[in-house]
């Protein structure tokens, strides 16, 4: 029996992790693999205490700071299944065992939501993004389309007016749905060059480095090409809450609902961070301090059990 079980390995999940073993709790952490989503970016400049590192480095720093501790276990490779109450503790099973646990710590994220066309996968990280606040530096002087119109998409553009050279918004509708304030912003800078609307994209391209992207004019029919040096995938997120569905509230976006105090769910011994759970800014920093409450917490319940 556990007295914490740790569900992910990213920012917020090795934050969890390293605070636990600080605290000696019998913890284990079960992860698919080290990193989360920070690792298809190509540089991160907004790490704190990190000038500059590769997603890729990022993970490799934080499996290391991991296992460097003494008294938690890792389990890495392994993917969740569900979680369940079993009285007045949990049972989490995963693809290759089941383990029992007195207190869950949630920090499994969330995963974009992809285009699913040809070249996205080959190019991520090579032109493709999916984080315009970590890898908007990036495209200085160079041509990019943000695909997708809500929000998200807005946002980044707001991220990107102050690097790239051109903007391009592309709509699969025939409307903007962001804030109006931010779109008039956006419309007015000299960078921001259209919005195409009714464009399904079909096909991102490049030999090494994106340098264009086919969409489909649906009114037309007609395929047209842009060409860019950046693809900026903005069409949401899903938190990957399945498995614990039936234990805590979840939003209508499929968040984890907590106390943000605390970082507490509706389930008692359940606590959870980072992409997942409804907070307002996803962000690798906010999400490993909103973990490290989330794991005292979770020493703080056990000795009032």
């Amino acid at each position: 029996m556990y007295e914490t079980i740790i569900l992910g390995a990213g920012p917020a999940g090795v934050a969890a992790g390293v605070y636990a073993a600080r605290k000696k709790m019998k913890a284990l952490l079960i992860t698919e693999n080290f990193g989360g989503q920070s690792v298809v970016s190509v540089e991160i400049h907004n790490w704190i205490g990190t000038k500059a590192i590769s997603g890729v480095d990022l993970a490799k720093n934080l499996e290391e700071h991991l296992r460097s501790q003494e008294s938690i276990e890792i389990r890495a490779g392994e993917r969740i299944a569900k979680v369940e109450k079993t009285g007045d503790n949990f049972k989490v099973i995963t693809n290759f065992g089941v383990y029992e646990t007195k207190t869950v710590i949630v920090t499994s994220g969330a995963r974009r939501r992809k285009l699913n066309v040809s070249g996205e996968k080959e190019l991520a990280g090579k032109g493709v993004a999916y984080c315009a606040t970590c890898d908007a530096p990036l495209f200085r002087g160079k041509a990019v389309a943000v695909v997708g119109s809500g929000n998200a998409g807005l946002e980044a553009v707001m991220d990107l007016l102050p690097y790239a050279k051109e903007i391009y918004i592309l709509s699969k509708g025939e409307t903007i749905n962001g804030d109006p304030v931010t779109l008039e912003k956006i419309k007015r800078a000299e960078n921001f060059k259209a919005v195409i609307f009714n464009a399904s994209i079909k096909e991102i391209f490049g030999d090494n480095f994106v340098s264009g992207l086919k969409y489909c004019d649906l009114k037309s029919n007609e395929e047209k090409i842009l060409p860019v040096q950046g693809v900026f995938v903005e069409i949401g997120s899903v938190p990957n809450s399945e498995p614990l569905s039936d234990l805590v509230k979840i939003n209508e976006r499929g968040e984890i609902v907590i106390d943000h105090k605390t970082g507490a769910t509706s389930a008692p011994g359940i606590f959870a961070a980072g992409d997942i759970v409804d907070s307002a800014y996803k962000q690798s920093n906010i999400a490993a301090g909103d973990a490290i409450k989330a794991a005292l917490s979770a020493y703080s319940y056990l000795q009032w059990k």
